[in-house]
């Protein structure tokens, strides 16, 4: 790194942290561009994308077709509001419907924004459909879950660092077991609205269910008349080798949250999805979005949609994501101690580090001085969420790199040496040299 280059970086990391809120600790790299798979920093150095914006990017950076589209809507109408009709809005509605095969769909722009559309439905259907005394309907969240950051799904978070401070929090919400029946069942009352539950715990470290899990969840919703809804943010479209994660089970779900991929990595947008005999509880007036559903999200949407299956990324998640497990499970017995467990679906990836030889974010930050990006959650988890996109060839070369930085990372504490918990900018071009 040149004495120009350096300065750039921590310019630019520097007035981030200046002028910024302190509410994440980003990676130190400063990406300046950015193309399908690979990503270059503000010195012109290549890495290869394993995190896709946690799937934001499935369809890679600034896909040509996508950029296309948004060009041709942007050369007519962007944002009008909901308060008039479109070309856009429909087609798009029609095209995600028949994908996921539901009868309506209400688009919102964020994740968390469709979240929240789920639980204001959930909670509606409950008082007008079952009867159950508005203000006393409830909704069962697993314990580990992350559906957003708004205050009222925060509340609901078991993570003790995404509540401090921010209640006082909504009630309404009885948490069970991911992954766990009986707990299920014990957490079930006659106030029992809905179950709102990721197919994969993402943020808690691609956390699978145990088989069946989904099935048996089914039943019960079923005969107990309570809605299962599906939120697959990150894993739906494509990531986990199906269209959506919960056909592995060979289940339905009565409602489905979409978001991130649905934006092709350009936009934010976001839909909840369900039959009429549920979202029909909707009226007008009762919700709503300024930009929800905007002409531009609309027909980037549809392309996103259109592109997932003109170029079978569906397939290549589920072949590609195969090759990856396997590669990364063979780093896994070639890095025991330091590494526990590799597990995933599709082209999602985590691999549990023993917080006893390293940190999670040690090897991430490593893992970006040599090229690759990825990224840490809860301390101890690297995920690896790639775009849709990515080559066999790129996913060896990625797989290459982090499996000499475990092997070095054993060799130093063979030698009894100790690593930098984490690593400033400098630190890990060092590491990279």
């Amino acid at each position: 790194m040149d004495a120009t280059s350096s300065t750039a970086t921590h310019t630019f990391i520097d007035q981030e942290a200046r002028w910024g809120a302190r509410n994440y600790q980003p990676v130190p790299v400063v990406v300046d561009r950015a193309r399908d798979c690979l990503v270059w920093d503000v010195e012109g150095r290549e890495y290869i994308d394993m995190m896709s914006a946690y799937s934001a990017v499935s369809h890679g950076h600034l896909h040509p077709r996508l950029v296309a589209a948004m060009q041709r809507q942007l050369e007519r109408v962007a944002v009008t509001s909901r308060a008039y009709h479109g070309t856009t809005l429909g087609p798009f509605l029609e095209h995600l419907c028949r994908i996921a095969g539901f009868e309506r769909a209400l688009p919102m722009n964020t994740g968390a924004e469709a979240v929240e559309t789920a639980i204001k439905c959930a909670r509606r259907w409950g008082h007008f459909v079952k009867g159950i005394a508005d203000g006393r309907q409830e909704i069962l969240v697993a314990r580990g879950n992350f559906h957003g950051r708004t205050s009222t799904i925060v509340g609901f978070s078991s993570e003790p660092d995404y509540r401090a401070g921010f209640g006082p929090f909504a009630p309404g919400f009885v948490h069970f077991d991911f992954g766990d029946m009986a707990s299920v069942r014990a957490a079930t009352t006659a106030n029992t609205c809905a179950v709102l539950v990721e197919p994969i715990q993402g943020e808690a470290g691609v956390i699978l269910p145990p088989p069946g899990f989904f099935r048996q969840l089914r039943e019960w919703c079923t005969q107990n008349g309570i809605l299962l809804i599906d939120d697959e943010v990150q894993a739906g479209l494509g990531r986990t080798g199906r269209w959506f994660a919960f056909e592995h089970e060979g289940i339905r779900p009565d409602a489905l949250i979409l978001g991130k991929a649905l934006g092709g990595g350009v936009l934010p947008v976001s839909a909840f999805l369900a039959d009429a005999a549920v979202m029909d509880v909707f009226s007008p007036g009762s919700h709503g979005s300024t930009f929800g559903g905007n002409a531009l999200a609309a027909a980037v949407g549809l392309e996103a949609l259109r592109i997932i299956e003109d170029e079978d990324l569906v397939g290549r998640s589920a072949r590609m994501g195969e090759h990856l497990l396997a590669r990364l499970r063979g780093v896994m017995q070639a890095g025991r101690p330091l590494i526990r467990e590799v597990r995933g679906r599709g082209l999602w990836a985590a691999v549990d580090v023993d917080p006893a030889h390293a940190t999670a974010r040690e090897l991430v930050e490593r893992l970006a001085a040599r090229g690759v990006l990825s990224k840490e959650t809860h301390e101890t988890v690297i995920r690896f969420a790639p775009p849709l996109t990515i080559t066999r060839d790129l996913v060896d070369r990625a797989v290459d790199i982090f499996q000499e930085v475990v092997m070095r990372k054993h060799r130093e504490l063979a030698l009894g040496a100790e690593a930098p918990v984490t690593a400033s900018a400098r630190e890990a071009a060092s590491i990279a040299a």
